[in-house]
């Protein structure tokens, strides 16, 4: 969702969406996107300071930073609930302090609203740089340790600790909303947790199936046309001579070098990304974070790739590529991955990869994988495999696939999985959104219930409500309304 988001601006494609958005410039980004992404914009609303503990699991440890976090008290009624939003993978957006579906059950509701920034992210920083030594302290266990300090001391602090707070997040965040409440029941009351990926896994092929489908749910023949340029884009990688062509068909900017697997994959994933993010952000009502290119649907892309007059599926694949780059006012495509390696593994706070691409990918390299990989036959795409994916890890981080594999499965241990485990929480969940294939879609009990809202995005339920939105979205708002009102007597 956005708030914070990930991200992933696809490197330089930029798509810029996710992950980075921190997009001042050139893009750069890339990666492990897709989860979110967040508009680099700076406005300041009030923004307020908490002392939070650098460890919260080691006692002997006493050392102490600040953490952002924003307050509205507008639709506060005294006795009325807490709601608490969850920062995620980006800078936390204060947008949100002033738009979103949240801010209109607190209206009803009566609720006093604020959102705490996730530690490392943002203007958070708890460490003077993000070496790997400085990123042990990164990990959603402190982060939900953190959220528990602050609403232990908030609620005393303003006098709420009789009051019923109510977690809110979005993908990632989302995953921290379910967990704060599975995790630390006495603090918080129910949770609202839009798209979150619960089970941890390295290899989450899965998203690419959900992209093809997701595009044929436009025209069947969409995904096809996809495949068919991706794959001869694959092909004319093996010939030397066709590099100065794409080159120039993809506006890259410097001339193509293959020397390894990892540029080809890289170059592959850069281009993937331009559907991956559009698919993910679909129709989502993303405008009022400052957010470029919402104008950029499915119905586009295959309009596009579907558009004969442009010549063969690659042509219209580049044609696809160049309209994003247009969209995102880029002039050129960087599609080195030496110089990829170079910006995430950049230790400092002024990093090209510090808005979170180099925080967010160290999570997925020591929690949750999230992989998007090419190894189902069932999506469009070729040429990022699992194995692509792995040794970023290590050459960022010096994490072994072993390490990973242990990490994730040790995730799962801690948190359940699919399997959650607690009550009163609500799990929406969108069919066009890849990230859904990661998340709870059927009522696990009364008191644990799926909202899968066909035809929707990546948490399209938590943006500000308009006239064209899906009956089955408004009806999906309405019914989170009904069950926090229930949970809230």
């Amino acid at each position: 969702m956005a708030f914070h988001g990930l991200g992933s601006l696809l490197r330089n494609v930029a798509l810029l969406v996710l992950l980075s958005v921190f997009v001042n410039g050139e893009g750069q980004f890339r990666g492990f996107r897709r989860f979110h992404h967040y508009s680099s914009q700076r406005t300041v609303l009030d923004e307020q300071w908490f002392t939070q503990r650098l460890d919260h699991f080691n006692g002997a440890d006493s050392r102490v930073w600040k953490q952002r976090y924003f307050v509205n008290e507008a639709f506060y009624k005294p006795g009325g609930p807490v709601f608490l939003m969850i920062g995620g993978e980006g800078p936390a957006n204060p947008a949100w302090m002033q738009n979103g579906t949240w801010l209109t059950y607190a209206q009803k509701l009566g609720a006093l609203c604020l959102m705490l920034e996730h530690r490392f992210y943002g203007e958070s920083h708890p460490t003077p740089d993000l070496s790997t030594d400085s990123l042990r302290f990164l990990s959603s266990r402190q982060a939900l340790a953190d959220l528990a300090h602050f609403r232990a001391v908030t609620a005393e602090a303003r006098g709420l600790a009789s009051r019923k707070w109510v977690a809110f997040g979005g993908s990632y965040p989302g995953s921290l909303a379910a967990w704060f409440r599975l995790k630390y029941p006495h603090l918080v009351h129910a949770s609202v947790a839009t798209s979150a990926p619960v089970h941890a896994t390295v290899n989450f092929p899965e998203y690419l199936e959900v992209v093809w489908r997701s595009l044929a749910s436009e025209n069947a023949e969409c995904p096809v046309m996809v495949k068919k340029a991706s794959s001869a884009l694959v092909e004319r990688l093996k010939d030397p001579k066709t590099y100065d062509n794409i080159t120039k068909d993809f506006n890259l900017c410097s001339k193509l070098q293959i020397q390894t697997e990892m540029d080809s994959a890289y170059f592959l994933e850069t281009l993937a990304g331009n559907f991956m993010d559009v698919v993910q952000y679909n129709e989502d009502n993303r405008g009022f974070e400052g957010v470029t290119g919402t104008n950029i649907t499915i119905k586009v892309l295959c309009s596009v790739m579907g558009d004969t007059s442009l010549g063969d599926p690659y042509a219209r694949y580049a044609a696809v590529a160049r309209l994003m780059m247009d969209t995102f006012s880029i002039k050129c495509v960087n599609i080195s991955y030496k110089s990829y390696l170079g910006d995430m593994t950049d230790t400092s706070w002024n990093g090209p990869a510090a808005g979170g691409g180099r925080q967010w990918v160290y999570q997925t390299c020591t929690e949750f994988g999230f992989y998007q990989s090419t190894d189902s036959p069932n999506q469009p795409f070729t040429g990022f495999p699992l194995v692509y994916h792995v040794k970023q890890c290590a050459d960022f981080y010096n994490v072994s696939a072993e390490q990973l594999a242990e990490a994730v499965a040790q995730t799962n241990e801690y948190y359940g999985g699919y399997d959650i485990r607690s009550t009163r929480i609500v799990l929406p969940n969108g069919s066009i959104d890849p990230w859904h294939a990661l998340g709870v879609t059927q009522d696990i009990t009364p008191d644990l219930p799926a909202v899968f809202i066909k035809g929707t995005a990546h948490c399209a339920n938590m943006y500000p409500a308009r006239s064209q939105d899906l009956p089955q979205l408004a009806l999906a708002r309405d019914h989170v309304f009904l069950l926090l009102q229930r949970w809230l007597k």
